[in-house]
């Protein structure tokens, strides 16, 4: 089972119900029965906190539902528009480095805003993809991973065209002194279905082709393959 399943969801998917689905794919892949899994899909509006999560920054706890997530990170928003990539891969195919891993994934993110002419940028000690605007650094995808017996779970979330005023309920991954962006906010007018097919490519560049810090696929490896739900 070398190649990787893409699934993608076009109706928004319960938090719940998704944590259901990467829990058993998670054993599944630990097993050897199922195929690693990219899924690509949006929520309904909701906030997660991640195990570093501090209540105090949960603003506004009656605004939407709060789920405990159980992936790293602080408090998040989750929504329409918004590109949530769930990345379910087994680091012992790899070389077990799960910072290696997170490095890729912001790799992934900072790669595909750039065909869109996007900066995406790095912090030391602020983990996700920022944008500088010059007057301020705001942030447009944030990463949040879980492992278990090496494989990973969660991913990343990537503002296209979500309300950004959902956001004012949290402090978002816990940083109060930067905003929060999305293509649309930034110009950048763009179709769910176009990015994804974006997301595909960048995968493919950073996790088939360059072989980055030995932490994934081999260059041999089959292309992806997608399944839609």
């Amino acid at each position: 089972m070398q190649e990787i399943e893409w699934k993608i969801s076009d109706d928004p998917v319960p938090y719940e119900e998704a944590l259901a689905i990467m829990e058993e794919r998670v054993g599944q892949i630990r097993e050897g029965t199922a195929r690693e899994l990219v899924w690509l899909l949006e929520h309904p509006p909701l906030y997660t906190a991640g195990t570093s999560a501090d209540v105090s920054d949960l603003i506004a706890p009656d605004r939407f539902p709060v789920y405990e997530a159980g992936r790293g990170g602080q408090y998040t928003y989750h929504g329409p528009g918004q590109r949530i990539a769930y990345v379910l891969l087994d680091l012992k195919k790899r070389n077990s480095d799960v910072r290696a891993y997170v490095q890729d994934l912001e790799d992934w993110v900072i790669d595909v805003l750039a065909q869109y002419q996007v900066k995406g940028e790095k912090r030391c000690g602020r983990v996700g993809v920022w944008v500088d605007r010059g007057f301020r650094e705001d942030k447009i995808a944030a990463i949040g991973v879980r492992v278990r017996r090496w494989v990973t779970f969660h991913g990343i979330s990537i503002n296209v065209d979500p309300d950004l005023s959902h956001y004012s309920g949290i402090v978002p991954c816990g940083i109060s002194e930067h905003g929060v962006t999305s293509l649309v906010n930034l110009g950048i007018p763009v179709s769910m279905a176009e990015f994804d097919m974006e997301l595909k490519a960048g995968f493919e560049k950073i996790f088939l082709e360059q072989g980055a810090r030995g932490s994934i696929i081999p260059k041999a490896s089959p292309r992806p393959i997608q399944t839609r739900e």
